[in-house]
């Protein structure tokens, strides 16, 4: 089984590009555009995610998917799962009564949202994510289950940039990352 798993994830990692300098100067990109072009990729991403949770969780009521490539991911393992999916998105791009939670950015504030019936007390829930960086949506997207009395079973992300030290900001929830950089 470890094999199986060591397998997939160096498949995951043959198809994440690297884009020095993008978007600025002095960063380097982690580009998980590869993955969806490529079936077995999507799919060994989506079976480590699908292993882990049906390993460490007994029941999960929903996926919550960050907008946007955690819409692109949390899909397909709702599906697996045979669970639904919940979009939180960007301030201003869900139709009716909405539920949201701020947070600082680097230069500014931003704000995350649900629809206000998306996600009931007492839910069990995964939030599912490409990549953790600095966890800023991140939390605030735990903030948002919190605020809404789900239980945040754990974070599930492709990618985690350690020097920037996201997992700290997440704490206590535990978040699962599939490659480290």
């Amino acid at each position: 089984m470890a094999a199986d798993w060591d397998a997939k994830i160096q498949l995951v990692r043959s198809h994440v590009r690297a884009f020095p300098d993008f978007p600025k100067k002095g960063i380097l990109f982690r580009d998980v555009c590869p993955i969806m072009k490529n079936p077995a990729a999507l799919t060994a991403v989506i079976d480590l995610f699908e292993e882990h949770v049906r390993k460490n969780h007994q029941r999960v009521d929903l996926i919550v998917g960050l907008d946007a490539r955690g819409f692109l991911f949390g899909p397909l393992l709702a599906q697996r799962l045979g669970v639904g999916f919940v979009l939180v998105r960007k301030k201003g791009k869900l139709p009716g009564p909405t539920v949201s939670v701020a947070y600082d950015l680097e230069y500014g504030k931003a704000e995350v949202e649900i629809q206000e019936d998306a996600v009931t007390p007492g839910q069990k829930v995964l939030i599912v994510d490409d990549l953790l960086a600095t966890g800023g949506t991140l939390l605030a997207t735990c903030k948002l289950m919190k605020q809404q009395q789900a239980e945040i079973l754990g974070c599930l992300v492709i990618i985690e940039l350690k020097d920037l030290n996201g997992m700290d900001k997440v704490k206590p929830h535990r978040v699962l990352s599939l490659l480290q950089y």
